[in-house]
């Protein structure tokens, strides 16, 4: 799933939280929370409740494949978050699903930036939808090329 980057740390929770299937009920399961009450106080940072830990977030996150903290992250430092594969998981096959949702992004990109154009000028609020989608591409892009040398690097 991919989605613009969240601006905090707790919407970036909220999200990881929310994108557990079967939604907050299921992600407190899954952590082994047994007082929901208690994990919507920590998901949500109220009640003077210490919130998820950044491992409890990844561990939603691996489960609902998303990486809402780690997009926020990287963001903050001017970065961009690029999950490395593990080559058990790659074949050829793999490879053309990468690249292609790395194309995909990139249209996506030049849509926006087209459509953001059509007036002559770009405002705020597009240049943020743009530099958005150019961090998504660029993460897909190199995450393909990453795959490209983890299946077919020299074994030795």
């Amino acid at each position: 799933m991919k989605s613009p980057v969240l601006e905090t740390r707790r919407a970036a929770v909220i999200a990881a939280a929310n994108a557990v299937s079967g939604g907050l009920p299921c992600a407190a399961a899954f952590l082994g929370e047994k007082n929901f009450k208690r994990f919507k106080n920590r998901i949500y940072e109220s009640a003077g409740v210490k919130p998820l830990t950044d491992d409890e977030v990844c561990v939603l996150e691996t489960e609902s494949k998303t990486s809402f903290l780690p997009d926020y992250l990287c963001a903050m430092y001017g970065g961009v978050f690029v999950r490395l594969p593990e080559a058990g998981q790659l074949d050829n096959v793999d490879l053309y699903q990468r690249a292609l949702a790395a194309s995909s992004q990139r249209g996506e990109l030049d849509h926006m930036v087209a459509m953001a154009l059509e007036d002559g000028e770009i405002d705020a609020a597009e240049a943020k939808k743009i530099r958005a989608l150019h961090t998504k591409y660029l993460s897909a892009s190199l995450e393909a090329v990453a795959a490209v040398i983890e299946l077919h690097k020299a074994r030795t």
